[in-house]
């Protein structure tokens, strides 16, 4: 039995007692939920149910409870009721009951976990953007294994979600990425506000190649030739690293279409038919000021020059007009200031700010060797990029350690933790399991130890303590999912893992009464065909976590 299955065996035993009593059905709510309670001596589940309705019917909750606790008792896989403090409900399941878990688990496969409980969102996930002047930064690689993990997330609970990179080929960065690159092609030192570093080296050596006329030009149309060829083979090369680091997305949005299509043009229209545009010294503003932020934002400048907050309304705007509902943006660190004006231009365009923009703002990340922070790539020159995160650890190891804590704490990643094949690596932690579960299930087909079908599954057999905290651990898997998309942390699913199934798992393995493969000669029995079926559902819900993670779940190690 799952919990969503025993929250619904709650409900209909209170719609049972309140029609017994007379009570008003419309106090009763669409759905309840059970929880695990603090200490396991005190149950498998929990429910508040009773102390939620007892003032809504006038009902000492005590009372209540033993109504509840009563019919609770009547139904098929509770083994006992047990009332605690003011009203609590104590939950414990029969064996069969719990065990039927593990089936459950192996015929749903990678369906799993899955629920529709966001169904009916349309999302638009914006992250990594990193202006195509450079290699992806470490910064931006968190948000590559975050965003790419809470996408996984949020489809796993029914949202529509479409992932989206902003690329941010107009403006000034661009012109200077331009400047940098004649520079290195002619031979000379880079501009003062311009780029280093080797990868600029390269760049300008390839569009020499494609280009070999390029320096017979005039500086003007030379460095045009540059900003062109350049920004390409720079987007190439971030879209190539963040597919090998395994994110793709599904739009790719070039801010210079913004401006060819005069979108920038519809954002203020849209803005003045709401009201919010004025003029002042030449130049148009918005004013944000009206709904929270610290001043008024220029739209215009007096130049007649567009400033980038004018391609943010468009591009927001845009988004809006494609149909999505909720527009998430992820951001650096150093983006704090940016969350007021935004959801200040989400209300200027008559939204609800709340409803319509969400801003994730992300922490430093650092890497460590020695103890010590690894300042600067050799190839970037400035930062440390993803392809030296991934040279240092792996894919894995990566997305692991970058999606495993909250995004709005800093993090520090350690090469010697993080590449060691031991239980302190958390990833190889978890890892370990997938291969033992897949290592355990090569070994039981050797031996003629097969599940076989439904029909035989046991159950009720899966009744050592054991077990009974596995199954538990497995079932909490469909409410992490959940709680993980919602709240917009990934890194849920990564302690659950850990913290939960992982630990369980050793602990069943480890316990010699839970022995799954028979010993030399020894008939097998339905108690290890049981436990083979336990062992399947734990690889199930180790795969699928990691695979929401963008993480393997590998058969050997």
């Amino acid at each position: 039995m799952t919990p969503a299955e025993l929250a619904s065996v709650v409900l209909a035993a209170a719609h049972t007692v309140f029609a017994e009593r007379g009570l008003d059905h419309a106090a009763l709510p669409e759905r309840t939920v059970v929880e695990r309670p603090r200490n396991p001596e005190h149950g498998d589940y929990a429910s508040t149910l009773a102390l939620q309705l007892s003032k809504k019917v006038g009902v000492p909750p005590r009372e209540l409870a033993a109504a509840l606790a009563d019919q609770l008792g009547r139904a098929s896989g509770i083994k006992s009721v047990e009332i605690a403090g003011p009203g609590f409900l104590n939950i414990r399941l029969d064996a069969a009951a719990a065990g039927q878990l593990a089936r459950l688990i192996v015929e749903a496969g990678e369906e799993y976990g899955r629920s529709d409980r966001l169904a009916g969102e349309k999302i638009n996930l914006e992250f990594v953007s990193a202006n195509p002047t450079g290699p992806v930064h470490i910064g931006g690689v968190r948000w590559a294994a975050v965003g790419d993990a809470l996408s996984r997330l949020l489809r796993a609970t029914g949202a529509e979600v479409g992932t989206e990179y902003y690329f941010n080929d107009a403006g000034s960065q661009i012109d200077r990425f331009a400047r940098s690159l004649l520079a290195a092609a002619k031979g000379e030192p880079a501009p003062e506000d311009g780029y280093g570093g080797a990868y600029i080296a390269e760049i300008a050596t390839e569009v020499r190649a494609r280009r070999p006329d390029v320096l017979t030009l005039d500086d003007d149309a030379a460095q045009e030739v540059f900003r062109v060829e350049g920004v390409a083979l720079m987007f190439d090369e971030i879209r190539s690293s963040l597919r090998d680091f395994g994110v793709e997305f599904d739009t790719y949005f070039n801010e210079k279409d913004l401006h060819d299509r005069g979108e920038l043009d519809l954002a203020l229209v849209r803005l003045r038919e709401q009201g919010r545009v004025y003029e002042s010294e030449g130049a148009t503003w918005l004013r944000t000021t009206d709904f929270g932020d610290d001043k008024d934002r220029v739209l215009r400048k007096s130049n007649g020059e567009w400033t980038y907050f004018a391609a943010d309304c468009a591009y927001y705007l845009d988004k809006r007009e494609r149909g999505f509902e909720r527009i998430v943006i992820m951001l650096g660190a150093d983006h704090h200031g940016y969350v007021g004006r935004m959801k200040a231009m989400a209300a200027c365009f008559g939204d609800d700010p709340e409803r319509n923009l969400e801003i994730l703002i992300g922490q430093l990340v650092n890497l460590l060797r020695d103890g010590a922070p690894l300042r600067m790539s050799k190839r970037a020159g400035t930062v440390i990029t993803l392809e030296d995160l991934v040279d240092a650890i792996g894919v894995d190891a990566s997305r692991y350690a970058l999606a495993r804590y909250s995004s709005d704490s800093p993090i520090d990643i350690d090469i010697e933790l993080w590449t060691r094949a031991s239980r302190d690596n958390p990833v190889y932690y978890v890892q370990y399991v997938a291969a033992r579960t897949a290592s355990v299930a090569r070994h039981a087909a050797e031996v003629g130890l097969t599940r076989g079908d439904g029909a035989e599954f046991r159950p009720d057999l899966l009744g050592h303590e054991k077990e009974n905290e596995l199954l538990k651990a497995l079932a909490e898997f469909p409410a992490v999912i959940a709680s993980a998309a919602e709240l917009r942390e990934p890194h849920r699913v990564a302690r659950y893992l850990e913290e939960r199934v992982a630990q369980a798992y050793h602990r069943f393995y480890d316990e010699p009464a839970c022995r799954i493969l028979p010993r030399g000669e020894e008939p097998v029995s339905d108690a290890q065909r049981a436990r083979l079926w336990l062992n399947d559902a734990t690889r199930t819900v180790i795969a699928n976590g990691l695979r929401l993670l963008g993480v393997s779940a590998p058969e050997r190690m």
